[in-house]
């Protein structure tokens, strides 16, 4: 074949504006103290991946229907990635202001309930979730105005308690978010427990809280999920897992059981034994409340971890 017969290569191309968008990510993370390239990557590869996709059809029904073999236009990989800087710097544009960090707290009383179905929804940041209140809900909010209020909704019904803690976003940001929740529960109360966590550091120790049911949806980040502790009645635990890394903390006088299936990535076990996907410890045989978790694996490190 003649060498100006050769179809013309565009990977230096496009792994050049790769590195162009890696450092501008990073050179923003430079002038910019409230702007976290990792949050950003975390939380928005899919579309990078989305995009290239498109790019890579886009090139393949190039090749298809262009069948003089001349170059018609640049690759769909290099759009695609043009594409996503522009939409990095129409997101931050729209984001510039609204920096600074509003500080709220927020107390819910019982108002009567047995018992409460509460849900926790938060997009990503830090969450600091425990035992410890006198009413229902102590909390403690930290965030950006420019990215939403948290809010909290509270009913009765039939002596049905139902919460909803979530945040709003209105808008598209990749400024890095900066929430910081503190959520504080009250022990006595029977709690029927659901926690959706986005990209960013999670911390539930619900070591004195009297969790009936608990399903949590790990995202991107890590989680540390306290279990330990003394229960009066049985307790059911659904964990997704996410990307990232979790450690799950486990009593040792409380029979346990915890059966994992799925994911890519590793599950350790500390003072478990192991039957297949399902692990035990010793106090599981004996009578008593018992604690039951199905562990559906995501990308990423699981530990379960019994106390000493």
């Amino acid at each position: 074949m003649d060498e100006s017969e050769r179809p013309r290569r565009h990977g230096s191309i496009t792994g050049a504006l790769f590195l162009i968008a890696l450092g501008v990510l990073f050179l923003l993370a430079n002038m910019r103290p409230d702007f976290d390239p990792w949050s950003v990557l975390m939380r928005y590869w899919p579309v990078i991946l989305i995009l290239l996709g498109l790019g890579k059809i886009w090139d393949a029904y190039r090749v298809r229907y262009n069948s003089g073999g001349g170059d018609s236009g640049a690759s769909g990989t290099v759009l695609a990635l043009l594409i996503f800087l522009a939409i990095l710097g129409i997101a931050l544009w729209s984001g510039r202001g609204g920096a600074s960090t509003t500080r709220t707290s927020q107390s819910i009383e019982l108002q009567g309930a047995k018992s409460v179905d509460a849900s926790v929804e938060m997009p990503s940041g830090t969450l600091d979730l425990r035992g410890g209140a006198t009413r229902l809900l102590d909390a403690d909010f930290s965030y950006r105005e420019s990215e939403g209020k948290p809010r909290v909704d509270y009913t009765v019904s039939n002596g049905q308690g139902h919460l909803d803690v979530a945040q709003d976003e209105k808008r598209l940001h990749l400024a890095g978010r900066r929430n910081d929740w503190k959520l504080r529960f009250a022990d006595e109360v029977p709690l029927d427990l659901k926690v959706n966590l986005g990209a960013g550091k999670s911390d539930l120790n619900l070591r004195d809280v009297n969790v009936t049911n608990l399903d949590v949806h790990i995202g991107v980040g890590q989680m540390e999920l306290d279990l330990t502790g003394p229960r009066k009645n049985d307790l059911q635990v659904e964990i997704e897992g996410g990307v990232g890394q979790a450690r799950i903390l486990l009593p040792k006088e409380v029979g346990v059981q915890a059966q994992v299936s799925g994911g890519i990535g590793s599950v350790g076990s500390h003072g478990l034994k192991r039957d297949g996907d399902t692990y035990v410890n010793d106090a599981y045989e004996k009578p008593g409340p018992k604690i039951r978790l199905n562990v559906q694996g995501g990308v990423g490190e699981i530990d379960l971890v019994q106390e000493r």
